[in-house]
């Protein structure tokens, strides 16, 4: 599956280096953990390994920034270590047509602190903020995070909000969402926690954005993640 023509929205010089998402039209199974995605699900390509979710392919942290507002897409790009371009086909063009950009969510709000000053910006992340949660169920998200401070005791509060919000978020793919995560199984717990603490408290985005291989990349980190998930399945002292 290759993007097609050009859908007139211009481009950062960066796109060309960019990984790309895809928003199928047909019902999808990611490849590797066999989840049924359902329709209209974002994949990434993986050559051999064939189509990922988003958590497989550990993009599932990333915000989306919707086309459309070149300023707060050119701060947000910039920002952000690692980006990938989503696309969706076209059956009225049969081409696929750039929808968006997914960056780190600390450099869009960071893009957007830069475009403060443009009251349109401001309307768009309330706007986004208030679609965001709606999508939110606060009751599972609040279960979930319980089980995250009973697996991991020493775990921050807020990080486990932080942590079970965002893998529970929903149509995102994540490991919160996985039917494992539904029955609170440990293992789809501590996936979460581990994915967290790969992409917030270490450089494993950035050796990701350098083009090393995602198995590399966790392999580097491995060591500092093991040391933070010790430190926080202890019983506070």
């Amino acid at each position: 599956m290759t993007a097609g023509e050009s859908d007139g929205t211009p481009r950062a010089k960066s796109d060309q280096f960019d990984l790309k998402v895809f928003i199928s039209h047909r019902d999808s199974v990611c490849d590797e953990c066999r989840e049924r995605l359902g329709r209209h699900a974002w994949i990434t390509l993986a050559g051999e390994r064939g189509a990922l979710c988003l958590s497989c392919a550990d993009l599932d942290h990333l915000a989306f920034l919707p086309s459309g507002e070149p300023a707060l897409t050119r701060r947000a790009r910039k920002h952000s270590a690692l980006a990938a371009v989503v696309l969706k086909w076209s059956r009225a063009r049969k081409r696929y047509e750039r929808q968006g950009l997914l960056v780190q969510e600390e450099a869009l709000r960071r893009a957007e602190e830069e475009c403060l000053a443009d009251a349109e910006i401001r309307i768009r992340r309330q706007e986004r903020e208030a679609a965001r949660r709606r999508e939110l169920d606060i009751d599972y998200i609040e279960e979930f995070a319980r089980r995250i401070r009973q697996v991991f005791p020493s775990c921050p509060g807020e990080r486990a909000g932080a942590i079970a919000e965002h893998a529970c978020e929903k149509y995102s793919g994540r490991v919160g969402r996985s039917s494992a995560a539904r029955q609170f199984d440990e293992e789809a717990i501590r996936l979460a926690v581990r994915a967290h603490l790969r992409h917030t408290d270490t450089n494993y985005d950035a050796l990701l954005a350098k083009g090393v291989d995602r198995s590399e990349a966790r392999s580097r980190v491995r060591e500092r993640v093991d040391r933070l998930l010790e430190k926080w399945c202890r019983l506070a002292g």
